[in-house]
């Protein structure tokens, strides 16, 4: 790939492009299937109307990124780095996406669908009817988040940073249950032992 590339309608399968170095690449009604594009740098990547299935975008670096109408199934994006980025409409299912860096993004209509969230960071990101539905955000960090409209269902939330930025998020009544220890920390509430 090379700066300002810009495809349409294509199927790409069984591709290998990592460690690619480009700014302004355009995929419009793409398909990629079993893509590697890990290690890649592309700053200000634009995805429209594309959908992934089995790619490898692990430790790709796309700052400023904007994807719209994307569909990211069964694919490896740990270590993604995609501060600054925009994603609109888009739905991430049954990935690995630890590791992963959202920082300082705007994420509007995006739903992550029984993913590996581990340790991923959505510092000072803004969150808009995003939806977390059985994933795991062990140790996930939500410092200085902006969340509206936001769900986490059936998800792990053991170890999260900036609890205190999930005002906004709605949470299955068992869930808030069982991250009563997780509030009462965050709210500086001190557990006494029952006599």
């Amino acid at each position: 790939m090379a700066d300002e590339d810009a495809y349409e309608e294509v199927d790409l399968a069984n591709a290998v492009l990592s460690d690619q170095r480009a700014g302004n690449v355009v995929f419009q009604g793409a398909r990629w299937t079993k893509v590697d594009v890990s290690g890649s740098r592309l700053e200000q990547l634009r995805l429209e109307h594309c959908r992934l299935s089995a790619c490898n975008l692990a430790n790709l670096q796309a700052r400023r990124a904007s994807l719209a109408r994307v569909s990211i199934q069964s694919s490896r994006l740990t270590g993604i780095h995609l501060p600054e980025a925009l994603l609109r409409d888009v739905t991430i299912q049954d990935s690995r996406v630890d590791l992963a860096s959202f920082s300082f993004s705007r994420l509007v209509r995006v739903t992550f669908e029984d993913c590996l969230l581990a340790q991923a960071d959505f510092l000072q990101t803004q969150l808009e009817s995003v939806r977390f539905h059985r994933c795991d955000l062990t140790g996930a960090d939500f410092r200085g988040a902006q969340l509206q409209s936001c769900e986490f269902r059936r998800s792990e939330l053991t170890g999260l940073e900036g609890v205190q930025s999930l005002r906004g998020a709605a949470m299955e009544w068992p869930d808030i249950i069982a991250m009563a220890g997780v509030w009462a920390g965050a709210l500086g509430i001190e557990v006494l032992d029952t006599d």
